[in-house]
């Protein structure tokens, strides 16, 4: 698949032109390792929303969510009950559905549990960080043998909406492995943050 030549004449992924607003989240966020729980928990839940969506309606949203569930403060969703659901079901700036919802709720809870058990989220996610030998080439699988695996362990532990494609699609953004075409400008970028990147423990 050709690159996505951007405004600055340099290759890109090619998903950056589809839209304006993804070029600007591909330079900044896209790969780039994170280890904040708090930003973990957010991107596992905007891709639980984004199933069957498109991630431009969710990036375009994402604001709107932040400021519905608390800029994804899991000590704080945890306490959601019913009138929370229901505001968030009448708030036209995110996706209003029902079972998404619940599961943010949900999950937060799960999250509590698991920095309890764990540490942190940071440590858990990053246990399943794929060996760099283990992918084919950038872009070409939705899913892993590492998310088929997170995925199940998180199920296990009662978490919602976090199939393997999901669990993929966060692993790709959160920087547990480096997706990006191998002629992509931010690849390289994206390669040396990972290799400072000291894992949690």
């Amino acid at each position: 698949m050709p690159d996505f030549i951007a405004p600055d004449g340099r290759p890109r992924c090619q998903w950056c032109g589809g839209a304006p607003e993804f070029l600007p989240y591909h330079d900044n966020e896209w790969g780039f390792p994170v280890d904040n729980d708090q930003q973990l928990f957010e991107k596992l839940c905007l891709e639980s929303f984004q199933s069957g969506l498109s991630w431009r309606t969710i990036l375009n949203k994402r604001e709107n969510f932040r400021a519905a569930f608390h800029y994804f403060d899991f000590h704080q969703i945890a306490y959601f009950d019913e009138g929370d659901v229901q505001r968030l079901l009448q708030d036209p700036g995110i996706i209003r559905h029902r079972g998404k919802i619940e599961a943010v709720i949900n999950n937060a809870q799960r999250a509590i549990d698991m920095v309890e058990q764990e540490g942190s989220l940071a440590v858990f996610f990053w246990r399943f960080e794929p060996a760099s030998d283990s992918l084919t080439a950038p872009q070409t699988q939705t899913t892993s043998l590492e998310s088929i695996a997170l995925a199940k362990e998180l199920k296990k532990r009662g978490w919602q909406f976090v199939g393997p494609t999901t669990v993929f699609a966060f692993m790709q953004a959160m920087g547990l492995l480096n997706d990006h075409s191998l002629t992509c400008l931010t690849r390289a970028w994206v390669e040396q943050a990972r290799h400072q990147f000291k894992r949690p423990m």
